[in-house]
């Protein structure tokens, strides 16, 4: 199975067929006993092995990691000699040679990362959205992504392009719809009067970042194309924003703002509550990024606790660290175990839709 699965992986990578026809086509084979001459039982476990395991697929290997350091190198000395302008013809370049004729993954990602700072300064140099005011600067200023890192994908095929131009697309939707409700009320300073508001709606653009990522990971139960690495990224992105979006919605009466940890200590077990949420939530669907996203904020929430008591400043420091620490390795060691279990309690119609256990 280990070599159908190459062989289709490598009819994706030189467009023959999709990815979405790769991941339907592998179970379709297996099924009526396709197989590559010279495939195993070892094989086959090791298949097994692999499709329980949450493994992103930008790091292939040291040859990957040196290209990405020279590409990284070669743009921060262009950036700090050329003008802005000079720096998407060399990501073009780079990107023709390195993503779409060597195929190689990680250089990928740190190019779509440079195409995104490029677009936010450039964003930045020919708008001013930073103001108290959701206006049209704003969403101007976001529209410009979703269009660039869409045209990317397309030339590219880049998941994380995808996962960012899915991102900034509904940052789009949600200045839209600030704009809308500040428009109806008629008051351009409704937010700052009502945030609550503001929190609502921004906690459902979280929700349907959430909900595109389970889109591409449910329909990509065994982790084999690269709807996979598209739902990865996604989560990354949909942690925090329903991290912040619901602490905040949930703390308004303490003071609470979208976005800001300065005042956490009275928010410590709204942060604990919603991170423990969310880790429960990352079991569920078998992504340990989904609970990495979290962890800074309960770190400063647990900081918060230790920084009001008796404890010295070098005390609680290291004290939030080991908590930190001390919970990172007790769900990181005990994953599977511990997914089991939460995968028995599930109904069979929804833990049969999930990543095996």
């Amino acid at each position: 199975m280990t070599e159908l699965r190459s062989i289709l992986d490598e009819a994706v990578r030189r467009e023959l067929i999709s990815s979405e026809a790769g991941g339907r086509l592998l179970p379709f084979l297996i099924e009526r006993g396709v197989a590559v001459a010279g495939a195993t039982p070892a094989m086959a476990a090791e298949e097994q092995a692999w499709s329980d395991t949450e493994t992103p697929r930008f790091v292939r290997g040291f040859h990957d990691v040196l290209i990405t350091i020279g590409v990284i190198v070669a743009l921060v000395g262009l950036w700090g000699l050329a003008p802005l302008y000079a720096v998407p013809p060399a990501i073009i370049v780079l990107s023709e040679i390195l993503v779409r004729r060597q195929r190689l993954a990680l250089p990928a990602v740190s190019l779509t990362i440079a195409l995104f700072c490029w677009t936010f300064l450039l964003m930045s140099r020919v708008f001013t959205p930073w103001t108290s005011e959701i206006g049209a600067e704003l969403t101007q200023f976001v529209a410009g992504f979703p269009i660039l890192l869409g045209i990317y994908y397309a030339r590219y095929r880049v998941p994380l392009s995808l996962a960012l131009a899915i991102i900034s697309t509904l940052a789009l939707v949600l200045t839209l719809l600030l704009r809308l409700v500040q428009s109806l009320s008629g008051n351009p300073a409704f937010f700052v009067d009502h945030l609550a508001v503001l929190a609502a709606v921004s906690l459902v653009c979280a929700l349907g970042l959430f909900a595109t990522a389970l889109y591409f990971d449910l329909g990509d139960r065994l982790r084999r194309t690269t709807r996979s690495d598209i739902a990865f990224w996604l989560h990354l992105g949909a942690a925090p924003a329903l991290l912040y979006s619901t602490v905040s919605l949930l703390s308004l009466g303490e003071g609470g703002r979208i976005f800001d940890l300065a005042n956490a200590s009275a928010r410590t077990p709204v942060v604990v509550a919603t991170v423990a949420a969310l880790m429960l939530i990352g079991l569920i669907i078998d992504r340990r990024a989904f609970v990495t996203s979290g962890l800074l904020s309960l770190g400063v929430a647990i900081f918060s606790v230790f920084r009001h008591g008796s404890a010295t400043v070098d005390t609680y420091i290291f004290t939030t660290l080991i908590v930190v620490g001390a919970i990172v390795l007790i769900v990181g060691t005990g994953w599977m175990p511990l997914r089991r279990q939460v995968l028995r309690a599930l109904p069979a119609a929804i833990s049969q839709r999930l990543p095996p256990g």
